[in-house]
């Protein structure tokens, strides 16, 4: 038989929302104690529900809920705070985010750390911290919370990362040393290496890890294309640099 699970008040974030049935909701939502939970929202469709505004993205919530199978049934929500206002470029690259959280973590498998991690990237979206180094820092220790920290102070043979050097990442192998000259892509500097370790990214060394966490993510994420990637091309404009939600294509 299995066995009942459920929260009060579980302080929480809706990743996706989706119509069910005539009046409900099929969410998916990141609790601060369960993880990613599934769970289904019934009536808050309807004329009379309070809840219909309330389960919305970016929105701080404290949701009870009850399970005993895979998916479980919303019970009861409110509000945790005051939504964070995200629009344009920042509102596709938190859609980014939820969909990085949505492909990446496995049902009720709790990552408090995460949850944390998760608001203070809002944070940074909705102030006036650099879209790059904001998305960046949050791949990096998405991963980590994962079990699958980036090795970035040495290089595979054990040598401390130089500033001055030129690297490029193997997803198999790890940091390896490379030569500028040679034309090969997807070179960063040692220097952007130490800043993303030290969590001192500036929007330049920002910009240069991108194709690096780019391949991190991409044997976690599939082939499968994200669709925050599509999304962000309807706000891309001739010549603007692409670094919000293709930043972790494969």
């Amino acid at each position: 038989m299995t066995a009942r699970r459920g929260a009060e008040l579980e302080p929480a974030f809706l990743l996706h929302g989706r119509a069910y049935r005539d009046t409900s909701l099929l969410l998916e939502v990141l609790g601060r104690e369960h993880g990613r939970i599934g769970l289904v929202a019934r009536g808050v469709r309807g004329r009379r529900s309070r809840l219909a505004g309330l389960l919305q993205p970016f929105q701080p919530l404290a949701i009870s809920w009850l399970a005993r199978g895979e998916l479980g049934t919303l019970t009861g929500a409110e509000s945790a705070g005051r939504p964070v206002i995200l629009s344009g470029r920042r509102l596709v690259s938190g859609f980014y985010a939820n969909e990085l959280l949505l492909r990446l973590l496995g049902r009720e498998d709790p990552h408090p750390g995460l949850f944390n991690r998760y608001g203070r990237l809002l944070d940074e979206l909705a102030g006036g911290t650099s879209e790059a180094v904001a998305l960046r820092g949050f791949e990096r220790d998405l991963l980590a919370a994962l079990g699958y920290g980036l090795p970035l102070k040495h290089d595979t043979a054990g040598d401390p990362v130089e500033a001055g050097r030129w690297y490029r990442y193997d997803p198999a192998q790890g940091v390896l040393p490379a030569d500028a000259a040679g034309g090969e892509r997807g070179l960063v500097t040692g220097a952007t290496l130490l800043a993303l370790a030290a969590d001192q990214l500036d929007d330049t060394s920002a910009r240069a890890a991108r194709d690096l966490m780019r391949a991190a993510l991409r044997p976690h994420l599939g082939a499968r294309p994200l669709k925050s990637r599509e999304l962000y091309a309807r706000y891309q404009t001739t010549g603007e640099d692409s670094d919000g939600a293709s930043s972790g294509q494969s």
